[in-house]
């Protein structure tokens, strides 16, 4: 394998990182207080609005209903608005975020939910405001979970921004089409693999050594 070739897969596995990094940021700040959203309004819920939480609830769905590479084609007027252009690796930042958030939000939602409504009760019964029991009952409660959800997130993200190299987005999935695929590069092809198979075995681990280490704090 030529210099140039090398060269060219460790910066792809560099954007490859920054793509998912980024989108993981973006995801983690918007879909926590999302799903935070969803169980607290929800009927009986710490702050009830149902008519709000079915509308949010609507969008989530809908949002996770459409296919990504669908999604990614019918973001690129919002793309362009939002960055400027609709290649490379902010493009592609742009529709991984927005596909991971609602994703990311029902998977924080369920663990929200499986915290022990006892747990809230004697809070609410000594005083605790809202708030405080967001912050100090159920986030720290569902945390594992929480934790346990970002690892699958992550782990979609990357087989999703190798997919938006279809499009021109960077990355190692644009290495993978561009020299894999159309110039019939075997090699090319399976060092990829290679490469996202090890980055999600390490990812996977470090998440579930992270939650083991949660759950018996």
């Amino acid at each position: 394998m030529s210099p140039q070739m090398i060269n060219r897969l460790w910066q792809a596995f560099f954007d490859t990182l920054f793509m998912v990094g980024t989108s993981a940021v973006i995801t983690v700040v918007v879909g926590i207080p999302l799903a935070v959203f969803l169980v607290i309004s929800a009927p009986g819920g710490i702050i009830a609005a149902p008519l709000a939480n079915r509308i949010i609830g609507l969008v989530v769905n809908g949002f996770r209903a459409v296919p990504f590479i669908v999604l990614m084609v019918a973001l690129i007027p919002f793309t362009r608005m939002l960055v400027g252009t609709t290649i490379g690796v902010w493009a592609a930042i742009v529709p991984l975020s927005i596909a991971a958030i609602p994703f990311f939000a029902r998977i924080v939602e369920v663990s929200l939910r499986e915290v022990d409504p006892g747990l809230i009760e004697a809070a609410q019964s000594i005083g605790c405001r809202r708030s405080h029991i967001i912050r100090h009952v159920l986030l720290p409660e569902a945390l594992p979970g929480i934790v346990g959800g970002l690892t699958i997130t992550v782990v979609t993200m990357i087989g999703a921004s190798a997919m938006a190299g279809a499009v021109g987005a960077g990355g190692l999935g644009d290495v993978a089409i561009r020299y894999g695929y159309q110039r019939f590069d075997t090699t090319v092809m399976v060092i990829v693999i290679v490469i996202l198979i090890a980055l999600v075995s390490l990812l996977q681990f470090l998440g579930d050594y992270t939650v083991r280490r949660l759950r018996n704090r």
